[in-house]
């Protein structure tokens, strides 16, 4: 059934306030460009000042600094995208409630010995390996595997085809999207120097993902040698990212598509990484620092800042560095008319 809000609801359920009519009743939501009257949008980039003035939006959310257009509705607070995020949540909830199985499914495999909490969720195909423990109201999709002691806490969500290999730890309300894979083996072999034949290195330690970690789809978080690869809590991991064996993630971390983190390298609270970022093994990344997309971290960084390049200078540094790249060609131009002169010149003294 179709949910409907008023505008007086929505600007109480966003704690914003309110400029237009309050008995406006609002049905769905859709972009500045594509909306009808019964959607709420919103604008969160200036940029969009003339899609907003044309938009046919019943309710379009907005902060404080923008101008308001007669004959629209506006919802006015900080944050324009949380504003909006709130009333998509409320509208959308009847029709985004997860799987429609609920409990456990008959074919579900589960071992004898598995714990499993209070209004857990266990859909078809799943399969919970010996001694795994899930607690309460943790939802398992389709054809996720838990292996032998894993243990997954409360209310979280392991999507279709996701794994947590034996013994990785999960707390609270954590999020795997599908495919992720969870304690696979770390990356370690050893050489015979006669035969050049590579010998696997057991990896026999575990993952550790603490409360409100979320994995991306397709993501691999290595288990440790012999310890514990950890991802600290708060910490968000982007689709297609490889976190080796050992490497520790602080508090809050945003690890961003197509990132990879080498053996060993631990991370401070709130680093952010951007898209095809690197970093090598055995280094250190202090507390609040963000590498830009394709940054390449070769070096330990000890100081708050933004980073970029490969490998990675403070971004002032690596701005200069990249005006001074696409001159290259004049330099190159103006070097060859010089030396043409020297030439010259030395000609002319003989």
């Amino acid at each position: 059934m179709t949910k409907h809000f008023s505008l007086a609801e929505l600007a109480k359920l966003t704690q914003t306030e309110l400029v237009g009519n309050p008995e406006f009743k609002i049905s769905s939501v859709d972009n500045l460009e594509s909306a009808s009257e019964k959607d709420a949008s919103f604008l969160a980039n200036p940029k969009y000042n003339e899609a907003m003035k044309q938009s046919n939006a019943g309710v379009i959310c907005i902060d404080k600094k923008t101008d308001l257009v007669d004959g629209k509705n506006f919802l006015v607070g900080d944050n324009p995208s949380r504003t909006f995020q709130l009333i998509a949540e409320a509208i959308l909830s009847s029709t985004h409630q997860g799987s429609a199985f609920k409990g456990i499914h008959p074919s579900a495999v589960i071992h004898e010995t598995a714990k499993i909490g209070k209004g857990v969720t266990i859909a078809p195909c799943a399969v919970i390996d010996a001694y795994a423990v899930i607690e309460d109201e943790t939802e398992i999709y389709p054809h996720v595997y838990v292996g032998v002691s894993a243990a997954i806490g409360k209310k979280c969500i392991l999507y279709s085809h996701s794994s947590v290999r034996e013994r990785c730890i999960l707390k609270d309300r954590v999020i795997l999207q599908p495919g992720a894979v969870i304690g696979s083996c770390g990356y370690g072999y050893t050489t015979d120097p006669k035969t050049g034949r590579h010998t696997k290195l057991e990896q026999l330690g575990t993952v550790t993902l603490e409360d409100d970690v979320e994995i991306g789809a397709n993501s691999t978080i290595d288990r440790a040698r012999f310890k514990t690869t950890l991802v600290r809590k708060g910490t968000k991991i982007d689709n297609l990212v490889q976190i080796a064996h050992n490497v520790e993630l602080g508090e809050n971390n945003i690890i961003v598509s197509q990132t990879g983190i080498a053996g060993s390298a631990k991370l401070g609270n709130n680093v952010f990484l951007g898209g095809q970022a690197g970093v090598v093994g055995h280094i250190e990344i202090c507390d609040n620092v963000k590498v830009a997309t394709r940054g390449g971290v070769s070096k330990s960084i000890k100081e708050p800042g933004i980073y970029g390049g490969g490998p990675v200078s403070p971004m002032p540094e690596f701005n200069k560095r990249q005006v001074l790249l696409r001159k290259i060609e004049t330099f190159f131009k103006d070097l060859g008319a010089l030396k043409k002169r020297i030439e010259k010149l030395e000609l002319e003294k003989e």
